[in-house]
C-alpha cells in the first residue's frame, strides 16, 4: 500500500526509532530519552519503538513450535505496542498514540507532548509490508517516515553498534546508503525499499549521545 505524502494528516520533522536492543542498557536507554525529550521540545519528533525482547519471545516461539508467517508479523507488531508503553510511562512529556491524527494531536496541542507510537493498530488497518522476519521495526518506522511526511529517520542501535558517525551538522547526515546497511546487517533485508528517497536515515549507537543530539538537530 502505497499512499501519498499529500494524504498525511500529521507533519513530523524527524521519525526516531529507538531499538529493541537498548532495552537491556538501562542507563543508555534512559541517556537517549534524556536526549530525545530535549530535541523534542525544538522538533516535531515521533518514537517508534523496537520490539526488543517482546519481539524475540515470538521468534524464541516461532524456532521451538512454528508460527503461521501472518501470526507472526501481527504478533512482533504486538511486542513493539509493548516497548510503546514501556517508553511512554519513562519518557516525561510523551503519550502514546496509535493512529495518524493522533500524531498531529500531540504535536498541536497547547503543551507539546511527545507522540509514541503503539503501530499495531495502524499497521493492521494498512497491511502495508511483507509478512516475514524481512521485515522488522526498522522497516516499519520507515514506512511511517513517508506517512508523517518525516524527512529525517534516526535509528537509535544499541551500545557498541559499529555504525558510522555524522560529520558536520545532522542535516549532512551519515554517508551508509540503505542497501549497504541491509548487507551489514545493520538494518532488515527489506529496509531499503521501504524507506523513501527523500528521507534521509540516520544511525547512531545509544552510547554516542553526543551523535544522538546532533542527528536531533538542524
Amino acid at each position: 500500500m502505497n499512499t501519498s505524502r499529500s494524504e498525511s494528516t500529521a507533519v513530523v520533522d524527524i521519525v526516531v526509532k529507538i531499538g529493541g536492543g537498548v532495552l537491556t542498557h538501562a542507563g543508555h536507554l534512559d541517556a537517549a530519552l534524556a536526549a530525545i525529550g530535549a530535541a523534542g521540545r525544538e522538533r516535531r519528533l515521533l518514537i517508534v519503538p523496537g520490539g526488543g525482547p517482546f519481539a524475540d519471545a515470538v521468534r524464541e516461539v516461532d524456532r521451538r513450535i512454528g508460527i503461521s508467517a501472518d501470526a507472526a508479523h501481527w504478533m512482533a507488531l504486538l511486542a513493539m505496542d509493548q516497548y510503546a508503553h514501556l517508553i511512554a510511562a519513562r519518557l516525561a512529556g510523551s503519550v502514546l498514540v496509535t493512529k495518524r491524527h493522533e500524531i498531529g494531536a500531540a504535536l498541536d496541542a497547547s503543551v507539546r507532548q511527545i507522540p509514541v507510537l503503539a503501530p499495531y493498530r495502524w499497521l493492521r488497518e494498512a497491511d502495508p509490508l511483507p509478512h516475514d522476519w524481512s521485515v522488522t521495526s526498522d522497516s516499519i518506522s520507515a514506512w511511517i517516515a513517508a506517512r508523517v511526511d518525516a524527512r529525517r529517520l534516526v535509528l537509535v542501535k544499541p551500545p557498541g553498534a559499529r555504525v558510522q558517525l555524522p560529520h558536520g551538522t545532522g542535516a549532512t547526515g551519515f554517508g551508509e546508503t540503505a542497501q549497504k546497511a541491509a548487507a551489514s546487517e545493520l538494518v532488515d533485508a527489506h529496509f531499503p525499499r521501504a524507506l523513501p528517497s527523500d528521507v534521509r536515515f540516520m544511525m547512531v549507537a545509544a552510547d554516542q549521545v553526543d551523535a544522538l543530539v546532533l542527528a536531533l538537530s538542524g
